[in-house]
């Protein structure tokens, strides 16, 4: 299993970076060239969110980025350091699964005092990746995101 780790600091000008170093990432992994603009994007997403909390709550520690190579999926998992309350978390996780989709944008997030930024974030990963889990808890969150990759796809 091959494992890339980019960690970079809390700054809107690095989520490009990610994004390209997870596009290159994915695409040496063998996921389909269709995929990569839903890797691309999805990655985006989860880094300015998470640059978004860092900044907002006044973290100065570096947002982790780790691109995992294994034999029949490529992962990606966007870690922050922004702790949230139970309620949150467990809210963040129901935004993700698509609770937001079903109940409208921010609906989730108004119900506890989430942003609905960070509500609408979610959503739309959970709209460009199908295999995506979010967590989160008194040390920070993770959103971890999977693709197929073409050794997976391909017919014996």
């Amino acid at each position: 299993m091959a494992t890339v780790e980019l960690l970079f600091s809390a700054l809107p000008e690095h989520v490009r970076t990610a994004r390209l170093v997870a596009a290159a990432v994915a695409r040496r992994a063998g996921v389909d060239e269709a995929v990569l603009d839903e890797v691309r994007l999805a990655v985006g997403e989860a880094c300015s969110r998470a640059v978004g909390l860092h900044n907002s709550q006044g973290i100065s520690s570096p947002v982790r980025v780790v691109l995992i190579e294994d034999e029949k999926k490529f992962s990606i998992e966007v870690a922050d350091d922004a702790p949230r309350p139970a309620a949150v978390a467990a809210a963040l996780a129901r935004a993700a699964a698509g609770a937001a989709k079903s109940s409208g944008p921010g609906a989730v997030a108004e119900d506890i005092g989430v942003d609905s930024d960070d509500d609408m974030g979610l959503a739309v990963i959970s709209g460009l990746v199908d295999d995506v889990e979010v967590t989160a808890d008194e040390s920070g969150g993770l959103i971890r995101m999977s693709w197929p990759t073409a050794s997976t796809t391909a017919l014996p």
